[in-house]
């Protein structure tokens, strides 16, 4: 049994891996990258040779490409050469000026030095044309750029993404020389009475603690990163995005930890189990609040995360399929080629041949116009009634299934040699369905449930959306 276990835990992962490497393949060959400008709005505001610079900061940030700006180049060498006021230098501003001039840029000893640099780095050298009117007027946007750009091969691409996929918090975490004590151990929270394991030195200082909101236990020492979104919430870490509650701020009466072990109550929305560590310096303010320099804050929101809304939704048309199916499924095969039947093949039939996307709208409109059913959680007078639809959409499918297969199942036992010797011993035909056909058929059914559960958590994005 053991050997069974890690031989599918082994073939789990291993497609899991092939699966997330076909997935970014398609996506880094497939999809032309200026899709991530699409409902950009900083993209659309800027024009001419700022809005291309912008665009390599963005294949940068998404992993198409590095590119150093000459301008750093400038900024890490003149900062070397002369401390915190090099921008007051006559040659720092000739230099970071000569990219300014077409004709003569190239004369310029920092420009020919940043080229011989990156050239012979492997990098390759773009320069934007300053633009400018007629009138020498320099167009908006239309400064000159010099940058140095090498592109990353789809398999690079891959292995970065991978090399990231999972990080882990370490007490060396804080570059921060002011700190002295670093450490992980257990300690009584204050805030669940619980206690929480925490950290100094690490970016979290609570590394896993327990609260009262779903799953209940939460963790900060391992870090999942799918990537950043570049749609509604752009640059934000994918995790973020579908962990993070969407609803209002929740204001709650608490203490500041430097008010711990007082009588004094603050109605604060701050997440204290998710703060981390400030590199600056702390203010006054800071200081009076909290008692060390974990002083980033978060804030509590209410409602459901996307994920918590996926599995909400999931495991109750879950639920409610197996009550529907697994009945409907056995009256079915009681009622072999009877009205009962025909009538649940014809509807297995429609269910299974119509493509989810119709049916989902067929019942969105039929839902809105009869029974005044919200459409969305956007436009709900009463949130728990815009679970609905998309739960009725997610759980007639499975009815299908489940009567098609109980059905089959069932009949395969009423046909059994068994059967025919209960029936000789004279038991009568409820007693043979319920304790003998119904058990066996149930068998393979109960299998699924582990994975109709697991695909509680990964949501139908078409039907939630």
């Amino acid at each position: 049994m053991k050997k069974y276990l890690l031989k599918r835990i082994g073939f789990s992962i291993f497609s899991l891996i092939v699966v997330v490497t076909v997935v970014m393949l398609l996506v880094y060959t497939l999809i032309n990258r200026n899709v991530i400008f699409q409902m950009d709005d900083v993209w659309n505001k800027r024009n001419n040779n700022s809005r291309t610079y912008y665009e390599y900061t963005m294949y940068q940030k998404y992993g198409y490409l590095t590119f150093v700006d000459y301008s750093t180049f400038l900024s890490s060498k003149y900062s070397a050469k002369y401390g915190e006021k090099y921008t007051e230098q006559a040659d720092f501003k000739a230099a970071r000026t000569a990219i300014q001039y077409e004709n003569s840029y190239l004369e310029n000893a920092d420009v020919q030095e940043f080229i011989a640099k990156y050239e012979g780095e492997g990098y390759t050298i773009v320069y934007l044309t300053p633009m400018k009117y007629a009138n020498g007027r320099t167009k908006p946007g239309g400064d000159g750029y010099l940058l140095a750009t090498m592109e990353k091969s789809v398999f690079n691409r891959l292995w970065e993404y991978a090399k990231g996929l999972i990080t882990v918090e370490t007490v060396n975490d804080v570059q921060d020389p002011n700190l002295t004590e670093r450490y992980t151990r257990w300690e009584k929270d204050p805030y669940s009475g619980l206690f929480a394991h925490v950290g100094s030195g690490t970016t979290h200082k609570y590394l896993l603690y327990f609260d009262g909101r779903f799953p209940f236990i939460h963790q900060n020492r391992f870090h999942l990163h799918l990537g950043v979104s570049f749609t509604k919430y752009r640059g934000q870490e994918i995790v973020d995005v579908i962990t993070q509650p969407t609803g209002e701020m929740k204001y709650v009466l608490t203490q500041y930890p430097a008010y711990i072990g007082t009588d004094r109550y603050d109605e604060t929305a701050i997440n204290f189990h998710e703060v981390t560590y400030s590199t600056g310096e702390t203010t006054e303010a800071q200081k009076g609040l909290f008692t060390d320099n974990y002083t980033n804050i978060s804030y509590q929101r209410k409602g459901l995360s996307m994920i918590e809304n996926s599995f909400v939704m999931g495991i109750i048309a879950t639920i409610l399929a197996y009550m529907l199916g697994l009945p409907l499924g056995v009256l079915n095969a009681r009622k072999k080629d009877k009205l009962p039947d025909k009538i649940g093949m014809w509807y297995i039939i429609f269910i299974m041949a119509v493509p989810s996307l119709a049916y989902i709208f067929m019942f969105a409109a039929i839902g809105t116009r009869l029974f005044g059913l919200p459409y969305a959680f956007a436009n709900a007078k009463t949130p728990i009634l815009a679970y609905i639809l998309p739960i009725i959409s997610l759980a007639l499918p499975s009815v299908g299934g489940l009567m098609k297969w109980m059905r089959r199942y069932m009949i395969d036992q009423m046909n059994s040699d068994y059967v025919k010797f209960a029936k000789a011993k004279g038991l009568n035909r409820r007693e043979i369905f319920n304790g003998h056909i119904f058990k066996n058929a149930i068998i393979p059914i109960a299998q699924g449930i582990p994975s109709s559960l697991a695909a509680c958590i990964t949501g139908a994005i078409i039907t939630e959306s």
